[in-house]
């Protein structure tokens, strides 16, 4: 019998999936789904998770290649979970949302190869980590954790190992670096970015938060681009020469990192 050996880490991730699917993960709704929960148990060194089964509720599709209107469909299903836990905080959860994000990497940032990155690292981390308008983001929100009905026209989300606390444009800007190629990123970011704040928007304003909109939209555009510079960030240190590694992540980072210069 082959045994295998988990890190801290992915005992912890694993944990805190299932403390999202038993609290936090009950108050999503048709707009941003995800699997119920039908049973948990643990106990010390072993844990069981037993899920709806997606395939059978509708959501039996899984694609590689993705056309606009199916991934606006995923930008609505980010757009409505954003919405609906803003300013939730996320207790039981990653405190900051995602497995990329800096006090996580420490060995992929030693290895960088960009140093005027390696050098604004921490100040591209903290202003995404400490933005206004904070709410619980997926974590590792991929075009593979995404399930689609017959039709395309919805989605479910699965895998919240990495959900967390953060500015909703990491799972953004996440989730587009996994479904576009570079030419596709510069041609259809206006089109597809203006649906995100058009959905986030609607959604906010549905809620019964009592916030300022426009100001939550304009916070986050400008956090877009620090997104990016922070994914861009690990793939540097993690896996230089990735193909996510294009022209268009360059050029966002390069805005990041003169932004950053022009405050000093």
């Amino acid at each position: 019998m082959e045994y295998r050996y988990f890190s801290s880490e992915e005992i912890k991730s694993y944990e805190v999936e299932m403390h999202w699917y038993n609290e936090l993960g009950k108050q999503t709704d048709d707009s941003c789904r995800i699997p119920k929960i039908i049973h948990s148990w643990q106990q010390e060194g072993e844990m069981l998770l037993v899920m709806e089964d997606l395939n059978t509720s509708g959501f039996p599709v899984r694609k590689s290649h993705v056309d606009l209107s199916e991934i606006k469909v995923c930008l609505k299903w980010l757009a409505n979970f954003h919405a609906q836990y803003m300013h939730i905080k996320p207790k039981g959860l990653w405190q900051i949302g995602s497995y990329w994000h800096l006090a996580t990497r420490p060995d992929e940032w030693q290895q960088m190869e960009n140093i005027p990155l390696k050098d604004a690292a921490q100040a591209i981390d903290s202003t995404l980590s400490n933005c206004k308008y904070q709410t619980i983001i997926h974590g590792d929100a991929k075009l593979a954790n995404f399930c689609f009905s017959n039709d395309g026209r919805q989605v479910a989300a699965v895998d919240f190992q990495y959900v967390g606390g953060g500015c909703g444009m990491k799972d953004v800007a996440y989730f587009l670096s996994s479904c576009l190629h570079e030419e596709d990123c510069q041609i259809h970011e206006k089109v597809l970015m203006s649906y995100y704040f058009d959905m986030l928007t609607y959604a906010l304003d549905k809620s019964s938060l009592v916030l300022n909109i426009q100001e939550v939209i304009g916070e986050y555009k400008r956090l877009y681009r620090y997104a990016w510079a922070d994914f861009y960030r690990f793939l540097d240190g993690w896996s230089p020469g990735h193909w996510k590694m294009h022209g268009y992540s360059k050029n966002m980072t390069k805005q990041v990192l003169d932004e950053l210069q022009s405050s000093r």
